[in-house]
């Protein structure tokens, strides 16, 4: 697949510079047409046949399997989830903490992540990375980690300015579970799942699915309870509710996923370039030039990720909203004072010159 074949594929493209994947990532006419093939055979054909039940389990065998290869583990340690956030509850859920464990996390993670934790039972310890050097980071963490620590949870791309936190020395110097909220990276970064304990995918951000869809990786199933349990979760069950789970992860699948859903993540799976990693991290150092030159005070440090954030002077939601209006989409963060871009393998030098273009006439 050429560039312009890539862009192509995204008709949102021919109006809008989209720069929000961090969000949610655009949408492919293959994707589309996947979902709604789906949802026509459902509309002529029902969803009460035998055939259509033999469909979506083999949905979900071969998205449990496609999702796997994407962070490089076994298809039968991969739970289908329907975002990072469900899969954040699971493990969160599942280690059975209580107020005599702590879990060490960083002051610049989703809620997604950090309402799990609060909710736990366990005392939570944040390490202050956000307004620190990203070099800095490793060192924050450490220092949070005690004797009563259960588990160390945290994004390996911060979703508020695009840091790349030190999971390989993490990795190397923890002995206590890891739990990754891989929102921002998979499909963004390559990544390498199996090094830790658990790791959330999601499917409607810079892997372009539909929403909700994502995933959750187990390194051992047997080690995290089922605490959520749904039909799905059971191999066989006993009419006061007891049951034997499911062997692998499969067991902690929180239940339907339309086939729909399943189907267009497939479809926008299968249609990934290979040189995606190289020509999104070229554009975001494109477009951190690009800010720089024009005077924009940037909080992300060169060579990170496909995130960009800086500091905007005044309303960063009318700004986001006027930029929008005028076809190029980005977020803005709420309470942060920060507007961030975030530079996917689709992106053009036109798609920045347009946000530069933007920006400069809203100052």
């Amino acid at each position: 697949m050429t560039f312009a074949e890539a862009r192509a594929a995204f008709p949102v493209l021919e109006r809008y510079a989209y720069l929000n994947a961090g969000s949610v990532g655009p949408l492919s006419r293959r994707t589309h047409e996947a979902l709604v093939a789906a949802e026509q055979a459902e509309l002529e054909e029902g969803r009460a046949s035998w055939s259509y039940l033999n469909r979506m389990i083999d949905a979900r065998v071969r998205l449990r399997e496609a999702l796997a290869r994407q962070v490089g583990v076994p298809a039968e340690n991969m739970s289908l989830t329907t975002s990072t956030t469900e899969g954040c509850r699971i493990v969160l859920a599942g280690l059975g903490l209580g107020p005599d464990d702590e879990v060490v996390t960083t002051d610049a993670e989703h809620f997604g992540l950090l309402g799990a934790m609060h909710v736990s039972g366990a005392v939570v310890r944040v390490a202050k990375v956000r307004d620190r050097p990203a070099g800095e980071a490793l060192e924050s963490i450490l220092a949070e980690v005690g004797p009563r620590t259960k588990l160390v949870a945290l994004s390996h791309v911060l979703w508020i300015n695009g840091h790349l936190l030190p999971m390989d020395e993490l990795r190397e110097q923890l002995s206590v579970p890891i739990l990754v909220d891989g929102a921002q990276s998979v499909g963004a970064i390559p990544v390498d799942a199996s090094a830790f304990d658990f790791y959330t995918v999601s499917g409607q951000k810079w892997l372009c699915g539909p929403a909700p869809t994502g995933g959750l990786y187990v390194r051992d199933p047997d080690r995290l309870d089922v605490t959520l349990p749904s039909y799905f979760s059971q191999s066989k069950y006993d009419p006061d509710g007891r049951f034997e789970p499911r062997e692998g992860a499969a067991r902690f699948d929180p239940g339907w996923i339309p086939v729909a859903f399943l189907e267009a993540l497939l479809a926008a799976l299968e249609e990934l370039p290979g040189w995606r990693f190289e020509r999104s991290r070229a554009m975001a150092e494109l477009c951190r030039d690009r800010l720089v030159r024009i005077g924009c005070d940037l909080v992300t440090e060169p060579g990170h990720s496909n995130l960009v954030s800086w500091r905007w002077e005044g309303d960063t939601q009318k700004v986001a909203t006027k930029l929008g209006e005028d076809g190029v989409l980005i977020r803005d963060l709420p309470g942060t004072g920060l507007l961030r871009a975030s530079c996917g393998y689709w992106t053009s030098e036109d798609d920045i010159e347009r946000l530069i273009s933007g920006l400069n006439a809203a100052t």
